[in-house]
């Protein structure tokens, strides 16, 4: 390996969390490139076994010629055995239960498992392809896999920072109550279920990164986009002006996401604002649901236990326009993705 290390900007948390648009944010500076899921990148771009196979510039990934130029120029090249095995020690090596493991060894108070480091070896030639294809300054990876996030730790070619992103697991709910054509809908219990394992391994992360973690919250993304980019510019080592405009809006050009939120193909002039829709699209059982499963770790986020539903006549002015999810004057194709 030559030249300096590739910076990531890994982001950990549960889904539905806001990092696609986060991600698509930061894309819009000089020298940034946000990759979406690059976890995916082997069982999707590569294998072409996933629902969400499109790049985020509309192509297949592997008809993409950026991600034809970094596949081609890996070391062990970007075959279907390749792939295969990537895969199978993604599944063996890098689920949340791994985390605490993988972790250990990251601070070298246990010998490195087989298959972590051929592993991480593939991920660290992916970045530092990508980093020759326009993410030379940072490369923001929305994976969202905490082991994956604690094994890159340990490495000392690759300058990885963890963001850690919350959200209040009751809009979380709401956003996977109904399905979209890449991922089945999912009870408000098991939504908050996952929602806190997640949230738990990723604070472990934190734990061992020190210095390299940050977490911050999607409402507070919402509410000011602008100071909250600006602060995660920061933690990354970037010094640029927040690419949204003081009124929360901002052009979002093309990208080369692998995998996401269907709203990684939206491209013109989005505006980010609040989503407080659950307060009033859930029922009261779906809400006891998502808040009893999720209770642990609500305060600490800074997240109520009880809330008091609005009037009739509030959410009435409230439901008069779109709110909640960034407002793109237009849109791309319909998206087909894994995970939020």
């Amino acid at each position: 390996m030559t030249g300096p290390s590739p910076r990531v900007l890994y982001i950990t948390g549960w889904m539905r969390s806001g990092s696609t648009l986060l991600g698509n944010v930061l894309n819009e500076i000089h020298g940034v490139r946000h990759v979406g899921e690059q976890y995916y990148l082997w069982r999707n771009g590569v294998l072409g076994a996933g629902t969400n196979s499109s790049c985020g510039c509309g192509l297949p990934v592997a008809g993409c010629p950026l991600w034809a130029a970094v596949l081609a120029a890996l070391p062990e090249g970007a075959t279907e055995a390749v792939a295969h095995r990537m895969t199978t020690l993604q599944q063996a090596l890098l689920r949340t239960r791994h985390t605490p493991a993988r972790l250990a060894e990251a601070r070298g108070e246990r010998p490195t498992a087989p298959g972590v480091t051929e592993l991480l070896d593939h991920s660290a030639a992916v970045y530092r392809q990508v980093a020759a294809h326009g993410g030379d300054r940072l490369i923001v990876d929305g994976s969202k896999y905490p082991a994956e996030a604690a094994a890159l730790l340990g490495r000392t070619d690759v300058d990885v920072r963890v963001l850690h992103i919350v959200r209040d697991p009751r809009a979380t709910a709401l956003s996977y109550r109904g399905a979209k054509d890449y991922i089945d809908p999912m009870s408000p219990a098991r939504s908050s279920g996952y929602w806190t394992t997640f949230n738990l391994a990723s604070e472990l992360v934190g734990r061992t990164a020190g210095t390299r973690y940050l977490r911050i919250r999607h409402e507070d993304l919402a509410r000011s986009p602008r100071e909250v980019t600006t602060r995660v510019l920061r933690f990354a080592g970037l010094d640029d002006d927040s690419p949204v405009d003081a009124s929360g809006r901002i052009r979002l050009g093309a990208n080369h996401t692998v995998t996401g939120n269907p709203d990684r193909l939206r491209r013109g002039v989005t505006e980010i604002r609040p989503d407080e829709r659950w307060r009033t699209a859930l029922t009261g059982t779906d809400i006891a649901a998502a808040t009893a499963a999720a209770a642990p770790l609500l305060a600490r986020y800074g997240y109520p236990l009880v809330f008091t539903r609005p009037s009739r006549a509030a959410d009435s002015v409230r439901t008069s326009r779109p709110t909640g999810r960034p407002v793109s004057r237009t849109s791309g194709p319909p998206a087909r993705g894994e995970a939020s």
